[in-house]
C-alpha cells in the first residue's frame, strides 16, 4: 500500500464495474491496478473499453482469473461484483488474503452468507462494505437535518419507497438476474436492497418487529431452475409505531422514490438511488395547511425545495466517487468502521424475511 493511494482490484467484468472504474479514478484516493476475468482476454477487452471512455495515467493488468488476482502483492482492496450466487466464496477468500472488500448487492443470498463475510473479514482485520451509492451523497446529511429539526416532518409515522424498471422479454431471457441459480431474489435483490435501506436509513436502523412479502409476479430464463421475483411487495411494522412499505419491479418503468410522512409534513426524495442528470441533489418538504373558514375548505399548499451542490455522476463530488474515497479513507487510516458490515447485515435480513414471508403465503416474520 502506498502511502496516499488505495490499489484496487476489480473482480469480475460486470457492466457495473465500468462505471466504478470511473468512480475510481474520480475518488482520488484510488486507483486500479488489476481486472480479474474468466480469460485474460476478457480482462483485456474491460481494460481498454474503460480507459477509451476514461483514460488513467498507469497501467491496468488484466488477469486471467480470481485467485491471481487476490495473490497479487499490489492490490489492497476488491470491489466484486461477481453474482449474487457467487460473492461469498469470493468475498471469504478476499478477506483471507488480506485484502479489503466491498461487495455489490444483494450481498449475500441469504444473512448466514453475509455473516460468513463479516465474520472472515473481522479475523483478518479488513474492511466490509456494501456498494450503496446514495449512502454517500452529501444530500443525505440534508436529509437527516431536515428529518431532525422537529418542524419538517415531526414524529415519523409512515414510509412508502418504490424503485422499478421495465426489461424487455429479450433482458428475461437472457439476464443474470432471471436466474434463481445467480439471482435467486430477482427483484427484491436487486432493487429492493435500496427500499429497504432507506427505510432503514431514516429511522436510524431500528430493526422491524415483523416483515411481510408478496412476490406480484414471477419469471426466469430459461436455464433457471425456478422462477425469481420480478415485481414485488413488501411491508415493515416497528416497535416505534411506523409502518413502511416498499415496491420493486422489472415490470415498471423508472421509479426511485421514498416519501417519510410525519405528525407536521413529510418529505419526499424522486430520484435516491441515482439522481437526475445534473450539478445539484435536491427533495421537498410539504407542511401543507387545510385552513376552515366558514363555507370555505382550502387545502394550502407549503412546500420547500432543500438543494446540494453536487454532480449526479461522473464527477469528483459524485456520490459514487464518494462512496468509494471514504472505502479508501478507512482502507489507508488501517481503520475498519464496523457500522457499514453491520447494516449491511441488517437490510440481508429483512430482505430475507420478506422473501420468507412470500414464500410462506406473507405470513409476519420476525427478522
Amino acid at each position: 500500500m502506498t502511502k496516499d493511494v488505495c490499489r484496487w482490484g476489480i473482480l469480475s467484468t460486470a457492466g457495473i464495474a465500468k462505471k466504478n472504474w470511473h468512480s475510481i479514478a474520480n475518488s482520488g484516493n484510488g486507483r486500479v491496478t488489476a481486472v480479474a476475468s474468466r480469460s485474460v482476454g476478457k480482462a483485456q477487452e474491460f481494460i481498454a473499453e474503460c480507459t477509451a471512455s476514461v483514460p488513467v495515467a498507469h497501467k491496468v493488468e488484466a488477469v486471467g482469473n480470481y485467485e491471481a488476482l487476490l495473490a497479487r502483492s499490489d492490490v489492497d482492496a476488491v470491489y466484486i461484483p461477481l453474482p449474487t450466487g457467487l460473492r461469498t466464496e469470493w468475498v471469504v477468500k478476499a478477506a483471507q488474503a488480506g485484502k479489503h472488500v466491498m461487495v455489490e448487492k444483494p450481498c449475500g443470498v441469504t444473512a448466514a452468507d453475509v455473516e460468513r463475510m463479516i465474520d472472515a473479514c473481522q479475523k483478518t482485520n479488513v474492511q466490509f462494505m456494501d456498494g450503496v451509492m446514495f449512502m454517500h451523497s452529501a444530500r443525505m446529511k440534508q436529509l437527516r437535518r431536515v428529518l431532525d429539526d422537529g418542524i419538517s416532518v415531526g414524529t415519523i409515522r409512515r414510509i412508502v419507497s418504490q424503485f422499478s424498471f421495465c426489461a424487455a422479454d429479450e433482458w428475461v431471457q437472457s439476464n443474470i438476474r432471471a436466474s434463481s441459480q445467480l439471482e435467486p431474489a430477482g427483484c427484491l435483490g436487486d432493487l429492493g436492497w435500496y427500499t429497504i435501506r432507506i427505510i432503514l436509513w431514516a429511522l436510524n436502523f431500528e430493526m422491524p418487529t415483523e416483515v411481510r412479502g408478496r412476490i406480484l409476479h414471477g419469471a426466469k430464463r430459461p436455464d433457471s431452475d425456478d422462477d425469481v421475483p420480478m415485481e414485488f411487495q413488501g411491508e415493515l411494522h416497528f416497535r416505534s409505531g411506523v409502518s413502511a412499505t416498499f415496491f420493486n419491479s422489472f415490470r415498471a418503468n423508472h421509479q426511485q422514490w421514498v416519501n417519510v410522512s410525519g405528525t407536521k409534513g413529510y418529505v419526499q426524495l424522486n430520484d435516491f438511488v441515482l439522481p437526475y442528470f445534473g450539478n445539484e441533489v435536491a427533495f421537498e418538504s410539504g407542511n401543507h395547511n387545510f385552513a376552515v373558514d366558514g363555507c370555505h375548505f382550502n387545502m394550502e399548499k407549503v412546500f420547500h425545495r432543500h438543494a446540494v451542490a453536487e454532480y449526479s455522476n461522473n464527477k469528483r463530488n459524485s456520490q459514487e466517487a464518494q462512496l468509494f474515497r471514504t472505502f479508501a479513507d478507512l482502507v489507508l487510516s488501517r481503520t475498519c468502521d464496523s457500522h457499514w458490515p453491520r447494516i449491511a447485515l441488517q437490510t440481508q435480513q429483512i430482505l430475507d424475511a420478506a422473501l420468507k414471508s412470500a414464500h410462506n403465503g406473507g405470513v409476519a416474520i420476525s427478522p
